[in-house]
């Protein structure tokens, strides 16, 4: 029934599970760009950019552990509206049809722009220090556990600096480089180990 200036909402639901989280880390790596930018199609690409489809289909692939062709298509159509907010109003669930990531995978097998698009990726996503360290901090502790004690197990009755030698525990120590504070090494052993050997 419509009341005057009241119309019937249309509610529907749509599950974007972990779909933003992969949008905004890629949209982070530059990846769309990237793409767009190494990769140039041909006048009669139509629809979404190269990158816009690569970007939805690497979330498709990452979220459903699936990267087969004919898988992307249904799966596009159940999250079109999720795929519209986050790369295009344009999208329809057609830009991910097998025959056009097919066309992708042809672009993609360029090895020469794939070179320069992984050249310029790496840029954007990896860091290298200049680093001359003098002083290695070193920082261990202990953690207890109620789960059952195993002979070769991580969990094992020891010193517990936490004054519950009642419980299994394991040891962790972290090694950082001084004044910065960048981890450089994890070691995980077992709770009856002495702190020495860290």
């Amino acid at each position: 029934m419509e009341k005057e200036g009241i119309q019937d909402l249309i509610i529907e639901t749509e599950r974007v599970d972990d779909l933003p989280v992969l949008f905004a880390q890629m949209e982070k790596m530059g990846v769309e760009e990237l793409l767009d930018e190494h990769f140039v199609t041909h006048g009669n690409w139509g629809g979404l950019s190269l990158g816009k489809v690569s970007v939805g289909w690497l979330s498709h692939i990452l979220s459903q552990g699936n990267h087969k062709l004919n898988h992307a298509e249904p799966w596009a159509e159940q999250h079109l509206s999720t795929l519209q907010t986050y790369l295009d109003e344009q999208a329809r669930a057609l830009d991910w049809s097998d025959d056009h990531l097919a066309r992708v995978l042809d672009y993609l097998g360029n090895d020469e722009r794939w070179d320069a698009f992984e050249a310029d990726l790496s840029r954007r996503l990896i860091r290298v220090y200049d680093l001359t360290p003098q002083i290695v901090r070193l920082d261990s502790t202990s953690s207890s556990s109620s789960a059952q004690v195993s002979p070769d197990g991580l969990l094992q009755f020891g010193h517990s600096k936490d004054h519950r030698p009642d419980l299994p525990q394991f040891k962790v120590q972290l090694s950082a480089l001084d004044p910065i504070g960048l981890p450089v090494t994890n070691t995980i052993v077992s709770g009856e180990r002495a702190d020495d050997g860290l």
